[in-house]
């Protein structure tokens, strides 16, 4: 079967399908630079258009945006802690503070390489691991899944820092919205109040642009010369004199992508969950934890390696079983069924010049994100800060207000978006995190669906959440992070009491 890849690779270096390629990282980038717009959204538009095109031109097109769109969400994150995509949340912790001190540019680069790196990762676990990485799915029943999704809840409440009984409200206000809808397995509506906007439930969109959007919108509105002293100095330089710095980052990487390419695999998880995931890790690994969140380059090094590390690998169980394992890859697999393409294990057989056709495509979108990101973001996107801060300020709300409407095209998702803007504001005010909030949306639901699935299959004996060794270690893991810090405290504060008797 690998001989067939290395076949399928002249096809796809034919100048219409890698023109394809690089037409869809510029415009994913562009995509995900719009905080309100996303990958899903792009792909979504663009899927009807590629009917009358070679299947490989059209998916081309699909893996540019994806992967072009997954590091686009950095910039807006880094440059005005407004996350272009849900995935770049965790970039803007470290990523805004750098462009505060005037590292705005530097942060940018980080963020180009760490992503080129960790897409590159994903397309290649695609390539060489599909087939035998693909059976590693089905040792996740729904019981495993829901400790997976408690366990990345547990690990941003209590790992992120800061005061973990605010982490605990912003991650429960976090999941009640993720709970607003149909029930999703008898259809009754909750929490819709007669709306029928809302029987759909909240779009993660709507909650990430109230929240992360209009409270740095109007606090630069506020006080438009406080941000000034920014404007000097972004610290631009060319790529290449900033490489040897990123050296240190090499661990990092490593464990970003290898974390970002297994929960691409689970079905459901996505790049979110990947990126709070790696941001935790390298955190509880480094040796300076305390300048995290103030602006330490690896903290955007470990967020977008493992968000792009999620890109191809999600596409792993799409492909192979017809499960997607993010929204994007549902779009993807409806863009291969519009040219009759059947996802499946018969995929790989009868039409395997245009399954690693596509697979090649991801890893060229990758690559070309070093030179169209790293070109477009520092020389281009970065200079957004030099503009008057009243006039940056109105644009931004523009485009949120444009993209939000454009979700569904009806005014309540942007009086929605208002509201948690409103929300949003004061939870910043009285420092709750609001990393939390979004974590509970996106696991919220997915750990309810997966708890009650489980329980049905085990005639409602709660056994069955701790019968499989999977779940057992998955419990382990989220005790340790619960119960971890505490215990280090401890000991540390008796040695140091030790030292001083």
């Amino acid at each position: 079967m690998y001989s067939e890849l290395f076949h399928a690779l002249p096809e796809v270096l034919s100048l219409t399908n890698f023109l394809a390629v690089v037409i869809g990282v510029v415009a994913g980038i562009v995509v995900g630079a719009l905080p309100g717009l996303s990958a899903t959204m792009a792909i979504s538009v663009l899927v009807p258009f590629t009917f009358g095109l070679e299947p490989l031109v059209a998916l081309g097109l699909m893996a540019g945006i994806y992967n072009g769109a997954m590091y686009g969400g950095a910039i807006p994150a880094v440059l005005l802690r407004i996350p272009g995509t849900p995935a770049a949340v965790a970039t803007s912790f470290d990523g805004y503070p750098m462009a505060q001190k005037g590292e705005g540019g530097f942060a940018l680069q980080v963020a180009v390489v760490s992503s080129c790196i960790g897409g590159i990762a994903s397309a290649i676990a695609l390539m060489l691991l599909a087939p035998p990485l693909s059976k590693v799915t089905l040792l996740f029943g729904p019981s495993e899944v829901f400790w997976v999704a408690v366990f990345g809840l547990c690990s941003i409440i209590f790992l992120l820092g800061g005061n973990v009984v605010k982490g605990l409200i912003s991650a429960c206000f976090g999941v009640f919205v993720s709970v607003v809808g149909s029930d999703p397995i008898f259809g009754t509506d909750r929490y819709t109040f007669g709306q029928l906007e809302l029987l759909d439930g909240i779009s993660i969109v709507i909650l990430l642009v109230g929240l992360y959007a209009l409270p740095p919108v109007i606090d630069l509105l506020e006080s438009p010369l406080k941000t000034e002293a920014a404007n000097e100095s972004l610290g631009t330089e060319p790529i290449w004199r900033t490489l040897p710095r990123m050296a240190r980052f090499r661990k990092t990487w490593l464990r970003g992508s290898i974390l970002g390419i297994w929960i691409g695999i689970l079905p459901g998880a996505g790049g979110s969950m990947a990126a709070f995931m790696s941001y935790n890790e390298a955190r509880r690994t480094s040796k300076t934890p305390e300048t995290w969140g103030k602006g330490e380059p690896e903290g955007v090094a470990a967020a977008e390696v493992a968000n792009n590390a999620d890109t191809a690998s999600a596409l792993i169980p799409a492909l192979t079983l017809g499960i997607p394992g993010t929204a994007v890859a549902a779009v993807m697999l409806g863009g291969l069924l519009i040219h009759g393409l059947q996802p499946g294990p018969m995929l790989f057989r009868d039409n395997p010049d245009i399954v690693f056709g596509f697979m090649w495509q991801f890893l060229f979108g990758a690559i070309l994100l070093f030179f169209l990101g790293g070109s477009l973001a520092t020389n281009s996107f970065a200079k957004v800060l030099k503009l008057p801060r009243p006039l940056l300020g109105s644009v931004i709300i523009v485009l949120m207000l444009i993209g939000v409407y454009s979700i569904h095209g009806r005014m309540f998702d942007v009086y929605l978006m208002l509201g948690f803007g409103a929300v949003g504001y004061i939870m910043d005010k009285l420092d709750f995190p609001l990393p939390p909030v979004v974590l509970g949306l996106i696991l919220g639901a997915f750990a309810e669906e997966n708890l009650r699935l489980a329980l049905r299959i085990g005639r409602g004996d709660w056994s069955i959440l701790f019968r499989n060794p999977t779940s057992l270690v998955l419990v382990a893991m989220t005790l340790a992070v619960v119960f971890g810090p505490g215990l280090k405290r401890r000991i540390l504060g008796r040695r140091g009491t030790a030292r001083q008797t």
